[in-house]
């Protein structure tokens, strides 16, 4: 066996450059014509079929695509069980590979008319158990964090986890959040509630919109939405924006570094998660957890509807909202979150 990295690891480029040309060029057209796939996960297609190539280098002579035999597949696909990827991560990296196979059958079929997919539907994925469990933060879980982030003042990840969880975003939604938002306008209404006697009463809702962000969508450029916020997350984007002190950078989530202060990348958020989040709370916390938590304890802890959850997140049907949390969009306004 060739030399293998940790699942985690990136090919580079030098290493690219070392797989075979021919399988380069087709996964470089291939690319190309998937005009479809959203920035993000054009990346991970692109990381999906480098690793599996840099694969083939290491253990199959780096042999052109068109050669490789189903049961040298199915070897990769025991060599990714074996690095400890969840069944997921291995489902996403074999529909990958098989989408290229099918891009061959169809684009060279005069050039290559044997050739016929590696990747059959009757290889199953093995179920490796490694699945992470999805235990959203209860609203006492998130409050004790919230305190105990103010208490060490760390008042960037304490603005980025509000506003996170306030919004119910992703992370590379939240990066795209400008500074200006500190001089927005509240949004003030008042809203017809049902209580757990039935009774209606009214209640004042106070909450904010964001500039327009781009969202993960359908389309290359996404789905541009305006994220609503409440007070809470206003008056810790505030305090870290004071603490933070005057610079020329207009985006409220940062690094600083010799060279200044620059936009924050997505994978600050992971550290912050897997470092000193998780070390608060006692178990594992990720950027999505912190979407899924929002999501949950809307609808199961403070008794709202489905469509509310809905609406704050974006999702264009309940469907997705029940299937990934346990939550139509009429309107683009999610107020009864901010009562």
């Amino acid at each position: 066996m060739g030399q293998t990295a940790k699942h985690s690891d990136e090919i580079t480029d030098e290493m690219w450059e070392q797989v075979n040309e021919f399988n380069r060029k087709m996964v470089e057209e291939f690319l190309e014509n998937k005009v479809e796939l959203s920035a993000k996960t054009h990346i991970v297609y692109t990381s999906g079929l480098k690793i599996f190539f840099w694969w083939v280098k290491e253990n199959l002579d780096n042999k052109p695509c068109i050669e490789i035999k189903k049961k040298e597949f199915i070897k990769y696909l025991n060599w990714l069980t074996n690095r400890g990827l969840s069944d997921s991560a291995i489902k996403f990296k074999k529909s990958v590979v098989s989408a290229l196979c099918s891009y061959i059958m169809n684009y060279y079929e005069d050039e290559y008319p044997t050739f016929r997919s590696f990747v059959t539907s009757d290889m199953k994925v093995v179920q490796t158990g490694y699945v992470h469990e999805k235990v959203p933060l209860t609203i006492e879980e998130y409050n004790a964090l919230c305190k105990k982030l103010e208490e060490l003042e760390k008042w960037q990840v304490l603005a980025w986890l509000k506003f996170s969880y306030s919004t119910g975003c992703r992370r590379a939604e939240s990066r795209q959040l400008l500074k200006e938002v500190v001089n927005y306008s509240p949004i003030v209404k008042t809203i017809t509630v049902i209580d757990d006697d039935g009774k209606k009463h009214e209640a004042e809702s106070v909450s904010y919109k964001t500039h327009k962000i781009r969202c993960k969508g359908r389309s290359v450029v996404g789905k541009v939405r305006q994220l609503q916020f409440g007070q809470d997350a206003m008056d810790a984007i505030k305090k870290w924006l004071d603490v933070r002190g005057e610079d020329d950078c207009p985006y409220v989530f940062v690094v600083k570094d010799k060279g200044g202060v620059h936009q924050v990348g997505e994978s600050v958020f992971n550290d912050w998660c897997s470092g000193l989040l998780t070390q608060l709370v006692g178990r594992r916390v990720h950027p999505h957890l912190l979407r899924e938590s929002r999501a949950t304890n809307i609808v199961v802890e403070e008794g709202k509807s489905i469509e509310t959850a809905q609406k704050l997140l974006g999702h264009e049907s309940s469907e997705t909202t029940v299937s990934h949390y346990i939550i139509r969009q009429d309107s683009d306004d999610a107020d009864e979150a901010f009562i």
